[in-house]
């Protein structure tokens, strides 16, 4: 399985989503995106989940990182992170419990999915740069 996910940047912070009660992982914090579909192209994926999850048309950038993970008792995913800074409209909530602007320093302060957490902490460390 593949996923996508995007850093959406504005104004020196990035767009953070929390799920919602009754997901998986309720609660858990996490960069918007989703699954790749069968024959899928991953940026034509990220665009078609960010106008799923919050309304907006992203222009998708450069890939910032990929990796593969495993959470317990399921297949290892390959998740592919890209960085948005361009998009028309503004991100709505349409799925989330919650979504946030939040800096990068302060992301390690949230409660991420597990698949998540090394990227964050090489955010919030400097060693990714978006």
């Amino acid at each position: 399985m593949r996923v996508v996910a995007a850093i959406i940047v504005k104004d020196a912070s990035v767009l953070i989503c929390q799920r919602k009660a009754g997901q998986q992982y309720a609660g858990k914090w996490e960069f918007p995106g989703g699954k790749v579909e069968p024959g899928e192209e991953l940026r034509v994926a990220l665009r078609r989940e960010l106008q799923e999850e919050l309304a907006i048309t992203a222009t998708i950038g450069a890939e910032v990182t990929r990796y593969e993970f495993t959470y317990p008792g399921r297949a290892p995913m390959q998740i592919v992170f890209y960085k948005v800074d361009e998009f028309e409209g503004e991100p709505r909530n349409v799925i989330f419990n919650e979504i946030r602007w939040e800096t990068v320093v302060n992301l390690r302060t949230y409660d991420f999915l597990d698949g998540d957490i090394d990227f964050v902490n090489d955010l919030a460390g400097g060693r990714i740069f978006v």
